[in-house]
């Protein structure tokens, strides 16, 4: 986002976003409370009120001629922010088509729905420690955010557990990771939550143990012997990537070239700490 002249007016009376308990005072403040919130948008936004606020408080005219024709002619959500966005020039049209991409990808969901996408984000960004807290505060609503809804299903309540686990076991959290997964696994009876449980403890114990807890639970035999297979699977793969090479000649570099050894170290080092430090941040 570059610098940008302000469009309209300063309000006088600032406007409510309802549904976000935000107020906003200029078209800019308007702007950002719609991109940083594009997840939990609804079609309450397109209201006669919204259109009035921007015409007489921003003395934007031409653009609430453009929108009040949108409400009345009840036209989409996704385009109804994103024309705000494109006359407003806050954003460049990259980020503006990346709004736009939520709001589609969020029509027809409830609120719950679209507070667990919008968590999901912040996963998929390996942002997991902010993704940990969501899920956690989301849940831990759970019984009062679903009461009454109709899209309060299990298999959304198990999917909140599920990619809860992948947070934390991004962040090697493996014991809390299998807690989660297992969490999962009884909302709704979903299989691959069970394999990932299993996969976690894998993580979380050494050898000897893991094979004593699995072995603890003979009902789930053919689960904890299908991941056997696949791990062996895996391990062949990882033997001939190149990266496993090079780790495995490395007690001979150090032997050959001590100092190439300690920079490149060092490098790697610092390489890791920083993928880690963009996971753990919010």
């Amino acid at each position: 986002m570059g610098v940008s002249l302000s469009v309209g007016n300063y309000a006088a009376h600032p406007f409510c976003l309802e549904g976000l308990g935000l107020h906003v005072y200029c078209a800019e403040e308007l702007c950002y409370c719609l991109k940083e919130n594009a997840f939990l948008l609804d079609m309450d936004l397109l209201s006669d009120k919204l259109v009035n606020w921007i015409r007489q408080e921003c003395g934007l005219e031409d653009l609430a001629k453009e929108l009040y024709t949108m409400v009345h002619r009840k036209g989409s959500l996704s385009a109804f922010v994103t024309r705000i966005l494109e006359y407003v020039g806050f954003y460049d049209l990259q980020e503006i088509q990346e709004v736009e991409r939520i709001l589609k990808r969020g029509a027809g969901l409830s609120i719950l729905e679209k507070r667990a996408l919008r968590i999901d984000q912040l996963l998929d960004l390996h942002k997991y420690v902010a993704a940990i807290s969501e899920y956690d505060a989301l849940l831990s609503s759970w019984d009062e955010a679903s009461a009454g809804s109709s899209m309060a299903r299990p298999d959304l309540k198990s999917k909140l557990f599920h990619n809860r686990g992948i947070a934390l076991a991004g962040l090697m959290r493996y014991r809390h990771a299998a807690e989660s997964f297992y969490s999962a696994y009884e909302t709704d009876g979903n299989e691959e939550s069970l394999r990932c449980f299993f996969v976690a403890k894998r993580m979380e114990l050494k050898a000897k143990d893991y094979v004593a807890f699995a072995a603890g639970m003979p009902e789930y035999t053919d689960v904890t012997l299908k991941l056997e297979k696949e791990v062996e699977r895996m391990n062949k793969v990882w033997e001939s990537c190149a990266d496993y090479h090079r780790l495995n000649t490395r007690p001979l570099f150090r032997e050959e070239d001590e100092p190439g050894y300690q920079e490149e170290s060092g490098h790697i080092l610092a390489a890791l700490k920083e993928a880690y430090r963009s996971q753990a941040t919010f």
